[in-house]
């Protein structure tokens, strides 16, 4: 029978941890239920002890992974009845690490001094975001905070859900460009340079193929440090560049208009922008300040600028959906969807769930991307690597002609 760790509050307020062998998670939180006491956390205990690359690698600051994990202990705490106060006590005794129990200790600290929960969690530093601090103000003015940040922690999970399948997506195709770069580095800068001395020593003109492809390994072998410098260079440029709003305007609009990039690009943040926008509306906030909370959450600032204008044409008494077709930018499914759910008066629900459309088609797209990409891109190093060995095989038969 597989065993599970687990965390859990006792009906005195004691964390309580341990490992409990049952046929499922659900087995398990009923029998924590049954001791009359709180489960807040339970997992496989291989996953709670064994080894992760994530692990290895995580950075010593407070991750979107812990931030995910103490919104929904918070709510868990404060669904289960517990003051806020002695649910901070809590989280600060459950936290993982250093960092994060300091950032519960001050957050605790500046609650005990008189100042809401949402004004604690704006001192942080930028540590919860704009959308964080104000969907937990307005639970604190309507009175359902455990709700709210049970849909916080929604939020959040399903960012993070879409997140991890880019990346996981772009995993292999990463591994397989270094290694396919590495390896047409290694015959560039080891192999070729092997086969010079011979080819001045036999004398002769060489095929224009070989001599092309020594001159670019000469290049690479003595000129790198000259190649970093302009790449160096460039990303320097491009990102100075990046950061003038007119000039990021004018890129995020050309990259919006490319075939497929433009696609993804488009629905990976009209996603954010629906799950943002109904997020906040299912929690009371106002539409007109859902948008402008909505609008920092877009990357693309093409995007973010057309809403930023149906937001001023809602402010008139325009309808949403009216002035996101305007813009000609985001996706009719998208907008017929937004429309359905004002005229039945459920913006919210309609917007949530054309966050989970667009996530769904943000992955299958992103799958057909990888799956034409990565042949694609092995069959170009393929092509390059076997240049470079057909050219040294026309240097060497042309090199026999000679002494023959």
């Amino acid at each position: 029978m597989p065993a599970f760790r687990y965390k859990a509050v006792a009906g005195n307020g004691e964390v309580l941890t341990g490992q409990m062998e049952a046929a499922s998670i659900e087995e398990v939180v009923a029998r924590l239920n049954e001791q009359g006491n709180l489960p807040l956390e339970t997992v496989p205990a291989e996953q709670a002890q064994g080894f992760s690359l994530s692990g290895m690698f995580r950075s010593s600051g407070v991750s979107a992974q812990d931030i995910a994990i103490f919104t929904q202990q918070m709510s868990t705490l404060l669904g289960a009845g517990l003051p806020l106060d002695r649910s901070l006590l809590v989280l600060s005794d459950l936290a993982e690490s250093d960092r994060l129990k300091r950032l519960v200790d001050r957050i605790r600290d500046a609650v005990r001094g008189g100042v809401s929960l949402s004004e604690a969690l704006d001192r942080q530093g930028g540590v919860f975001s704009r959308l964080y601090v104000n969907m937990v103000r307005a639970g604190e003015m309507g009175g359902t905070l455990d709700a709210t940040l049970a849909r916080l922690s929604q939020y959040l999970e399903r960012n993070q859900e879409l997140k991890s399948s880019i990346v996981s997506a772009m995993i292999y195709p990463v591994i397989l460009l270094l290694l396919a770069g590495g390896a047409l580095a290694f015959l560039l800068v080891y192999v070729i340079p092997q086969f010079t001395p011979l080819f001045e020593q036999l004398g002769g003109d060489l095929p224009l193929l070989t001599q092309i492809v020594l001159a670019f390994a000469n290049s690479v072998r003595y000129g790198w440090w000259a190649m970093a410098l302009v790449l160096v260079g460039i990303v320097t440029y491009f990102q100075r560049q990046y950061r003038d709003p007119v000039t990021r305007l004018v890129w995020d609009t050309r990259l919006l208009d490319l075939r497929w990039i433009g696609d993804l690009l488009t629905k990976i943040d009209t996603a954010r922008f629906a799950r943002t926008a109904g997020t906040l509306l299912k929690n009371g906030v106002p539409l007109l300040s859902a948008l402008s909370i909505a609008k920092n959450v877009l990357t693309n600032s093409a995007l973010a600028d057309k809403v930023e204008e149906a937001g001023k044409q809602v402010k008139t008494g325009g309808g949403l959906a009216h002035a996101l077709t305007t813009s000609k930018r985001f996706p009719r499914l998208a907008l017929q969807m937004i429309s359905v759910g004002e005229e039945t008066g459920q913006l919210d629900e309609m917007l949530l769930r054309a966050a989970d459309t667009y996530d769904r088609e943000v992955r299958t797209t992103i799958d057909r991307l990888m799956a034409a990409f990565v042949p694609v891109v092995t069959i170009l190093l393929a092509g390059f690597i076997a240049i470079i060995v057909i050219s040294m095989v026309m240097a060497i038969l042309s090199l026999n002609e000679l002494v023959a």
